[in-house]
């Protein structure tokens, strides 16, 4: 059953294109940060394109989901175009289902977007192993359930700046 989402009854602002732009230079700041090779680290990159492509599917497209994942292959010395694939089909089933992701609550939004972290990393993986790499290990199957997990949090954090105060008096006519 579709539930209506809490959000669709309050009045965002505009997003502030450098708050967006700022947001996915943080995510792309926090997969560069080392922390060794843990297989079940999220990606905080793709957690941030996916959200950004369903709240603003024409400003973040698949041709920044191409560059940043440009970026991650530099950055981990993978075969070139692997993280950019895996963003690009990310980014493209995202913009595809934003539409129908908007009307769930962020529980069920999280549950929407756990096969597209799944297949993102499954997309990874094929590519590394046939290309002759080794496989990461098991763990790495946690890594879409955290990043479904982030999913509210993410929510939460990138939607602050565009809430409207509730309460409207004299002083604020919305």
């Amino acid at each position: 059953m579709i539930m209506g989402n809490r959000d669709a009854d309050q009045l965002l602002l505009p997003v502030n294109p450098v708050f967006m732009w700022g947001s996915l230079l943080l995510a792309l700041a926090l997969n560069l940060i080392p922390l060794g090779r843990v297989a079940a680290m999220p990606d905080f990159l793709a957690l941030a394109l996916v959200f950004w492509n369903v709240q603003q599917p024409r400003r973040v497209g698949i041709g920044a989901a191409f560059l940043f994942g440009l970026l991650m292959d530099v950055h981990q010395g993978a075969l070139l175009g692997q993280h950019a694939l895996a963003y690009t089909l990310l980014s493209f089933f995202a913009i595809t289902m934003h539409r129908r992701l908007l009307w769930f609550n962020v529980w069920s939004q999280a549950l929407q977007v756990l096969p597209l972290f799944v297949a993102a990393h499954g997309v990874s993986v094929l590519v590394r192993l046939a290309t002759g790499g080794v496989f990461p290990g098991w763990e790495l199957a946690l890594a879409p359930l955290f990043e479904a997990l982030l999913w509210p949090v993410a929510a939460v954090l990138l939607l602050a700046p565009q809430r409207r105060a509730p309460d409207p008096d004299e002083n604020r006519p919305l």
